[in-house]
């Protein structure tokens, strides 16, 4: 990974929020789908399915099974 060029403002001058250009942010999202897609492509432990799938049924008012 590469620091930014100091002579590139890291921040937009007129809101100071921070800009990354579109090149800095397709690599930046492919190096974060390369880290996080193995993760993806687990399996959901039964355990934690069932309490999400709780949760679900809990906001929408649905019964319970």
């Amino acid at each position: 990974m590469t620091l930014p060029n100091r002579d590139t403002p890291a921040s937009s001058p007129d809101t100071g929020a921070p800009k990354l250009d579109a090149l800095v942010r397709e690599r930046l999202g492919r190096h974060l789908q390369a880290l996080y897609e193995p993760v993806l492509d687990e399996s959901l432990d039964p355990r934690l399915a069932e309490m999400l799938r709780q949760l679900d049924r809990d906001r929408q008012g649905g019964p319970e099974e």
